[in-house]
C-alpha cells in the first residue's frame, strides 16, 4: 500500500514554533511520509534566514522565495502572486495527499487557493479565532471555508468553524499547541539565557513583540515610536524585543527597533529569531509580555506570566486574567495594574481557557491525518445551523 504524503507549509517562525512537534510526530510513524515546505520569513535574511533551523531536524522539500523588497500592500499582493506560481509547481511535483497550513496569513491564504484549484484536502489548524485589528482575520476564516479538516483550541474556537457550516465530524478541539510545548519544554535558566543570548539581565525582564495593525497602518509609526518611548521610563528593565513579521509596515517597526536597541545597548536588544526553547524560557522569567503578539494571549497564561497587549490586533481572542489591554496611549496605566498586588497574587491562581483534555494534540492530528477517508474528503456540504426564535 502506498504511504499517505503529509505536507506542511511553514512561512514564519511563529507557525513552525507550533507546527514542528507536529512534524516529529508524522516523521515518527512508518506509514506517512512527511514533506515540509518553507517560504515567507523563513528564506529571507532580515528575517534570521530560519530555514536553516528546520534543517537542523528535518529534511525541507521545497524552498519557495515570495519576499519582495518592500512590504507595502502592492508588494504583499505579488508576493501572493509568487506562491500561486511557486507552490503549484511544487504540488505537482510533490502530489501530497493533504496539505496543513496554520493560521491566518496571507501566505496561507494563497496556499489554500492553490489546494482548491488542484483538488487537495487541506486540514487548518487554529480556526475559528478572531483578531478584529487585522486582515488576518478575514483570511482565517477564509481558510476555514477552503478546508477538509479543523483543528481548533478551545470550544468556543470549534463552535465558530461550526457556525461557518462545518461539519461537526470533522472539526475538532485539541487545545492550544503552544500550551502542549510549554508543559513539555526543558526550560533554560537565567544563567544560561544570558550566556546564549550575550547579554546580561538587570532586575526586570520584559519580552517584547509589537506587529503592526493591519487596519490601522496610519498609526504605524507613532504607536511603535510611543511604545519605546513608555519603555524608557521602565526601572532596572532588560528590553528584549523580536522583530515585527513580514506584514505590511513590518520594515517601519525594525527599524526603529534596531535604532532603540542601538541607542540603548546595556538596556535593550533586538532578535532576528529566538527559537521557541530561548522564547519560552524568557518568557517564563519575565515580569511581563509586551505587544500585541498572539504568544502573550495563548502561551502565556501556561507560564502564570503578565501580558501587556496593545491596541486592537488581538481583539476578539478569548482572555485569561493575566492579560492587561491597554490602547497605545493608556501604557502608563497598564504598568500601573502590572504592579498592583491584587493583580500579581492573581497571576498565581486564575483559570487558563485553553487548557485541554487531549494529552497530545499533535498526536491526536497525526492519527486524523493518518485515518482520514481520502475518497470522499473534497465533497464538502455547507451545514446548516436552524435558528429556531420563540416569536
Amino acid at each position: 500500500m502506498n504511504k499517505r504524503k503529509i505536507c506542511l507549509v511553514s512561512a514564519t517562525r511563529a507557525e513552525w514554533y507550533l507546527l514542528s512537534h507536529l512534524c516529529k510526530e508524522i516523521k515518527k510513524d512508518k506509514d506517512l511520509i512527511l514533506q515540509i515546505l518553507v517560504t515567507g520569513t523563513h528564506l529571507s535574511q532580515e528575517f534570521g534566514l530560519t530555514y536553516k533551523e528546520i534543517e537542523k531536524e528535518f529534511k525541507i522539500d521545497e524552498k519557495i522565495p515570495i519576499l519582495l523588497s518592500n512590504d507595502d500592500n502592492l508588494s504583499l499582493c505579488k508576493s501572493m502572486a509568487l506562491v500561486f506560481e511557486g507552490f503549484s509547481k511544487a504540488f505537482k511535483s510533490l502530489k501530497p495527499d493533504i496539505v496543513v497550513i496554520l493560521g491566518d496569513r496571507y501566505e496561507m491564504l494563497a496556499v489554500a487557493s492553490v489546494c482548491l484549484l488542484m483538488q487537495i484536502p487541506i486540514a487548518h489548524l487554529c480556526g475559528g479565532e478572531l483578531t478584529l485589528g487585522a486582515i488576518d482575520d478575514s483570511i482565517r476564516h477564509s481558510i476555514t471555508k477552503m478546508a477538509h479538516l479543523h483543528f481548533v483550541s478551545t470550544k468556543e474556537y470549534q463552535n465558530r468553524v461550526l457556525q461557518l457550516g462545518e461539519n461537526k465530524n470533522s472539526v475538532f478541539n485539541i487545545g492550544s499547541l503552544g500550551g502542549f510545548i510549554v508543559k513539555n519544554m526543558d526550560f533554560l535558566s537565567k544563567e544560561e539565557l544570558e550566556k546564549e543570548l550575550d547579554f546580561k539581565f538587570d532586575e526586570n525582564i520584559y519580552l517584547i513583540t509589537y506587529h503592526p495593525e493591519t487596519l490601522n497602518l496610519k498609526q504605524t509609526k507613532n504607536n511603535i515610536q510611543t511604545l519605546l518611548c513608555n519603555l524608557t521610563k521602565l526601572k532596572k528593565a532588560s528590553l528584549i524585543f523580536t522583530k515585527a513579521n513580514a506584514d505590511e509596515n513590518g520594515l517601519l517597526i525594525n527599524n526603529f527597533l534596531a535604532d532603540f536597541c542601538k541607542k540603548y545597548p546595556q538596556k535593550a536588544k533586538l532578535f532576528d529569531n529566538l527559537g521557541s526553547k530561548r522564547y519560552l524560557s524568557l518568557m517564563k522569567i519575565s515580569k511581563a509580555v509586551i505587544g500585541n503578539s498572539s504568544s502573550g494571549i495563548i502561551e502565556s497564561p501556561f507560564l502564570r506570566v503578565a501580558c501587556i497587549n496593545i491596541g486592537d490586533r488581538q481583539k476578539g481572542r478569548i482572555r485569561s486574567e493575566n492579560i492587561i489591554d491597554t490602547s497605545i496611549k493608556d501604557l502608563q496605566q497598564a504598568f500601573q495594574k502590572l504592579e498592583d498586588k491584587k493583580f500579581q497574587d492573581n497571576l498565581k491562581n486564575f483559570k487558563n481557557p485553553f487548557e485541554s483534555r487531549i494529552k497530545n494534540p499533535n498526536k491526536f492530528i497525526k492519527t486524523k491525518l493518518k485515518n482520514v477517508k481520502l475518497d470522499t474528503i473534497l465533497n464538502k456540504k455547507f451545514t446548516d445551523l436552524l435558528w429556531i426564535s420563540k416569536n
